[in-house]
């Protein structure tokens, strides 16, 4: 049945001035400073027979007990939230904090570090991430208080398919085969090169679509919203300081036309897409340079977050007309497992000998104390990459499963479905295709508190074209898993429907 709704939020900055590892790229990066803050916004939907506890965070990604961690002190400090049910997203932005205490390589267990590179040990980071996280959850309980939702869909163009294919094979270009324990290039290669005569096609179209919930106060007052949007935050993703990206400047906008409201930002499927414009650059610089003066990551994220509020006040417009005061909340999490991606004895010798040479490497010994540590950085990442790959080989060959949980909220008319994965978008709109709900929330980069990691979960036709995302370095789970996925989380949607 449903219920009067109790609507509460909260957004805790763990940002920190002090020089954190910044991981997401093959090379680690020490923060200098603070471009804008990364936060944690939290929200709470209570509809007296069910809940929805959401987390968003200004993160790349969750690894090793994060969540389990989260969920245990905000038992202990809100005892009336099912924290089984609390959900954890990250906007997947590539510069936060080190709050997960290891990367493609983590300093000192993994490579040697000069006594003059001064950081924040990882769990000092860790420490701030879990306080903002649970205080922001407690917050978000403790306030929450009558209101109501809307919802509609609108369009902003973010994000764009971010794999090149060639009619060539570039493997068998010279030097363009990809470098041991990185990326397997094929036919397809990540931010590849467009203006080649080999140039055919991008592997992926593109998601436009922007799903939106509103949430209002009893006298209808918008207070917030959660903005789900198919493009990770990742314009300025080579800084080294701390920026939670174009979320930054979408933020920026909402509150001045529509005061201090909250945003949860959800990044849907885009495992294969990126705010990059590859083969439209020259156009892009004179476009910025005439609009904005300049041409850079900020003007790129400046101008996402112009067409993305746009969209936001557009759904605002009419979706207003009905707001729902008593809605339906029901809030499933089960345990589900997947088919890891199957390597072949072949692959697997070949990556003995592949681990075998990168051990052969030797750590830097000339150069600065800082240029040792960004070059050592990456020497360790390939070789854990390496690692990490024959370990899935093993798994896989013993016949193990991945397991992951899987949510799914359905809210009303509309429904938030989870994944660990940088999920491909195939996959998304293969469940939105098929789901019983007016609307189907997807959201990538999820918690997940069975497996230490996840990577990307590719499609069929990106795996046989190879390159970044979709090579054996990857992958945990593979294609027939992600249909696996699928076919889950299309059940319980229908079982919830069928329920209502």
């Amino acid at each position: 049945m449903s219920g009067k709704l109790k609507i509460g939020w909260s957004c805790k900055d763990f940002s920190t001035t002090e020089p954190t590892c910044i991981h997401g790229q093959f090379h680690i990066r020490l923060s200098k400073g603070i471009t804008d803050p990364v936060t944690v916004t939290a929200l709470v939907l209570d509809s007296g027979d069910d809940q929805m506890v959401w987390l968003s965070c200004d993160a790349t990604g969750f690894h090793g007990t994060i969540v389990t961690e989260v969920r245990e002190r905000v038992r202990a400090l809100v005892p009336e939230v099912d924290v089984a049910k609390l959900v954890m997203n990250c906007t997947h932005t590539h510069c936060t904090t080190d709050f997960n205490g290891e990367g493609m390589a983590k300093p000192l267990r993994d490579f040697p570090v000069d006594p003059e590179v001064k950081y924040m040990p990882s769990s000092q980071a860790r420490e701030l991430f879990l306080e903002a996280c649970s205080q922001a959850v407690k917050e978000a309980w403790e306030t929450r208080s009558e209101g109501g939702v809307a919802w509609g869909y609108g369009y902003a163009v973010a994000s764009h398919s971010r794999k090149v294919w060639y009619f060539d094979d570039l493997s068998k270009r010279p030097g363009r085969g990809g470098a041991t324990g990185m990326a397997v290039n094929g036919h397809a290669a990540m931010y590849g090169y467009t203006n080649d005569d080999q140039f055919s096609h991008y592997e992926a179209g593109a998601d436009h679509f922007v799903n939106l919930m509103y949430t209002f106060d009893a006298e209808g007052t918008l207070t917030g919203a959660v903005v789900n949007l198919a493009c990770p935050s990742q314009n300025s993703e080579g800084f080294e300081s701390l920026t939670a990206d174009f979320w930054h400047q979408v933020r920026q906008r909402l509150a001045e036309k529509h005061g201090p409201i909250n945003v949860l930002a959800q990044c849907a499927p885009a495992g294969d897409l990126s705010p990059r414009i590859l083969h439209y650059r020259a156009a892009q610089e004179r476009r910025f340079k005439l609009k904005y003066g300049e041409f850079s990551t900020i003007t790129e994220r400046m101008d996402i977050a112009e067409r993305l509020c746009g969209a936001f006040d557009e759904v605002l417009s009419w979706a207003k007309k009905d707001i729902r005061y008593e809605v339906k909340i029901v809030n499933s999490v089960e345990k589900i497992d997947l088919e890891l991606r199957p390597c072949t004895e072949e692959e697997y010798e070949n990556e003995l000998a592949v681990q075998a040479e990168l051990q052969k490497m030797e750590f830097r010994k000339d150069g600065t104390p800082w240029e040792r540590f960004r070059e050592d950085s990456i020497l360790a990442a390939r070789r854990n990459r390496s690692n990490a790959f024959l370990s899935r080989c093993e798994r896989a060959r013993r016949g193990d499963r991945y397991v992951t949980e899987l949510h799914v909220v359905a809210v009303g008319d509309i429904a938030f479905v989870t994944s660990p994965f940088e999920l491909y978008q195939d996959y998304m709109h293969r469940i939105q295709a098929r789901s019983p709900y007016e609307q189907t929330f997807t959201v990538q980069l999820c918690d997940n508190q069975y497996e230490t990691g996840s990577g990307y979960l590719a499609t069929e036709r990106a795996v046989e074209g190879g390159g970044y995302s979709s090579s054996r370095y990857c992958n945990w789970v593979s294609p027939k898993g992600g249909q696996e996925l699928v076919e889950a989380t299309l059940a319980r949607l229908n079982d919830l429907k069928k329920k209502e």
